[in-house]
């Protein structure tokens, strides 16, 4: 071989070295783009989002009545190439309207992936000093005039899932099948899942593989989300109690029977059920959030009206609960001497009941592993479970939570506020439905976008 044939060898495997260096490296650089894909999208969607979060948090609507909210997310959702159906859902009141959004993003064949958001505010003045706050004022269903404030982040929902579905179709080339997009009304009140069930969700539109949701914490610091294990939310039950007496005159108390008193004895046995009658190994939580009765210093009136809430995670403790909640009302009363046709009744709103909610393990696994390839190890938390609730559970299709389920958390608070809450002596920082919470908007809406994406995109990748 002669020296110019051994300098064309040698040269040749210099090129084909440099060639398969350069291959390795445009690989690499894909690879690593396709990772930050959905980072760089939510950052290229945030500035329009922040305008849609701030337009829907000083537009709140009670729950069942969200129409305005549900045009902008059909609105949204059709803009992105999703096959949208509005006013999905059928209360137990046929006569009510139900708002639920449907939108379908077709990619070929492959799984289905439901994602999902709620869409309602709730009765509370808000107090958060936001320039975009709440000046809302709705009636209710009793025909009230009341306050209404997005205090439990429904509107950073809805801005993520307008984000999630944006960068979603643009990412068509990284996953295939079906992606049901749901905005679910009337979440507060815990019907809304099952109206739009009841609507033939899983039956009108294709029945999904996998159920995700999410949903704001105003413990966790931005940039993070958590998830539990398994059961992540409690049993949540309503309750009306209406406690009846005799009324009569302030300074005669002899004469009636007295229902504020019997309410106030009530609500003290009450929590005996948690400290005396139950294992304390199995949460529960009795509540009274409302309470109404007389109109005027000096007169015992006939009857006091409450408004109880109950969590619980095991059926048979809920049902123990339930029944004792009755019968101390029940107790109470006699002792007071009341007769049989003025015994409290204690009503359990069955229709408004949401069940605990549950995080399929092999799936939980599974999207943490990508999460924190996605977010970092760091950011990404197991938290311990809550006695919050959700009708996101629905979706599971209970009892045997048969379609894998993962409703996981992200992180809405400042972490300096974190810390200054954890100070001796320091006030603790607002709770969802508190008039003072609401999410750091531009972070926390960033990490749910990215988060979502995600999962879906591991879920139904090519």
């Amino acid at each position: 071989m002669n020296a110019s044939t051994l300098l064309g060898a040698t040269g040749n495997r210099k090129d084909m070295k440099l060639r398969l260096l350069v291959v390795i490296s445009t690989a690499a650089s894909l690879t690593s783009f396709a990772q930050q894909m959905p980072q760089q999208l939510a950052d290229k969607e945030l500035p329009s989002l922040l305008i849609i979060y701030k337009d829907l948090h000083s537009h709140p609507e009670l729950s069942t009545q969200e129409q305005r909210t549900a045009a902008l997310l059909a609105k949204e959702l059709k803009a992105v190439g999703c096959e949208v159906t509005e006013n999905v859902g059928k209360y137990e009141n046929a006569d009510q309207k139900c708002y639920g959004v449907v939108g379908l993003m077709k990619n070929g064949d492959g799984p289905v992936v439901l994602v999902r958001t709620d869409l309602d505010a709730l009765p509370v003045q808000e107090e958060t000093g936001l320039p975009y706050a709440s000046k809302v004022v709705s009636k209710n269903e009793k025909g009230d005039d009341v306050h209404v404030m997005h205090a439990c982040g429904h509107d950073a929902h809805v801005s993520m899932l307008i984000g999630v579905a944006r960068s979603l179709a643009k990412l068509k080339d990284q996953w295939q099948g079906t992606i049901v997009f749901v905005g679910q009304p009337a979440e507060e009140l815990g019907t809304g899942a099952r109206a739009m069930l009841r609507d033939g969700l899983y039956t009108r539109w294709p029945k999904p593989n996998y159920a995700l949701g999410f949903h704001d914490k105003a413990d966790l610091e931005i940039g993070h989300i958590g998830v539990t294990e398994g059961y992540t939310s409690a049993n949540v039950d309503s309750v009306d109690v209406v406690v009846h007496g005799i009324g009569g005159h302030g300074a005669y108390v002899y004469r009636t029977k007295d229902p504020i008193v019997l309410a106030a004895e009530m609500i003290n046995q009450w929590q005996t059920i948690a400290s005396r009658e139950n294992n304390p190994l199995d949460p529960i939580v009795v509540t009274v959030g409302s309470i109404h009765g007389g109109t005027k210093h000096n007169v015992i009136p006939d009857e006091v009206k409450m408004q109880l809430t109950v969590r619980t995670y095991k059926a048979e403790v809920r049902e123990r609960v339930l029944a004792a909640i009755e019968r101390i009302a029940k107790g109470c009363a006699s002792a007071a001497g009341l007769p049989a046709d003025k015994m409290p009744t204690a009503n359990v709103l069955r229709d408004h009941f949401a069940p605990a909610t549950y995080n399929n393990p092999e799936l939980t696994k599974r999207l943490v592993a990508v999460w924190k390839k996605a977010l970092g190890d760091q950011n990404v938390e197991m938290v311990d479970p809550t006695m919050g609730g959700e009708d996101f559970s629905e979706y599971s299709l209970l009892p045997e939570h048969s379609i894998p389920a993962v409703n996981f958390h992200v992180g809405a608070v400042d972490p300096v506020k974190i810390a200054e809450s954890k100070k001796p002596g320091a006030p603790p920082l607002p709770t969802l439905h508190s008039s003072k919470f609401a999410p750091v908007p531009e972070p926390t809406i960033r990490i749910g976008i990215v988060a979502m994406t995600a999962a879906v995109l591991d879920l139904m990748k090519k």
